[in-house]
């Protein structure tokens, strides 16, 4: 199906199909709009160029790889074995995140996997099907807070010495829990 999108010139409604930025009866300043997009390209290209190497260069070596630990989950990540596990596990639980189903709320189409166990607190389980489970953004963004409390993970927090936990209802429970 082909992608849309509105014609640029001021108060025109009308729908262009892509590549195209004006609709047929403003197409007039079509050639214009890509030059001047070019030229602003160029004269910006090593400014933006430069800053996005710069920057990643130190997300990498603060963030990404800070350790050896963290340089190794980089690269599972990037492996084949993960795109197999995350595939076979978004299948098995039809995209519907495990946490809100739990909870009894359907979400569909979420499309993240996560740990049950973080491999932040035993990397041992990181190829195990069964410390998988489909998760939505919300549902991520409050497990990670939880796990941050429960086992220290996450960046200059200490481990702790808790039992894990692989029961995802009752994680929910207590990830919830205020």
């Amino acid at each position: 199906m082909p992608r849309y999108r509105r014609c640029r010139q001021p108060e025109c409604h009308a729908m262009v199909k892509y590549p195209n930025h004006y609709c047929a009866k403003h197409f007039e300043y079509e050639a214009e709009y890509l030059a001047n997009r070019q030229r602003w390209a160029r004269k910006h290209a090593e400014q933006y160029q430069h800053h996005d190497k710069r920057y990643a260069k130190h997300y990498n070596t603060v963030t990404r790889n800070r350790n050896e630990e963290r340089s190794d989950q980089y690269k599972f990540y990037r492996s084949r074995q993960w795109v197999g596990l995350r595939e076979s596990t978004l299948d098995h639980d039809h995209y519907l995140c495990q946490y809100c189903k739990a909870y009894g709320k359907l979400t569909p189409n979420s499309k993240t996997v996560d740990h049950i166990v973080p491999i932040a607190y035993n990397s041992e389980l990181k190829a195990d099907s069964s410390n998988l489970a489909t998760i939505c953004r919300e549902c991520h963004r409050l497990k990670t807070q939880w796990e941050q409390s429960y086992y220290g993970t996450g960046q200059n927090i200490a481990k702790k010495d808790v039992p894990e936990i692989h029961d995802i209802q009752r994680i929910v429970i207590l990830m919830r829990k205020k």
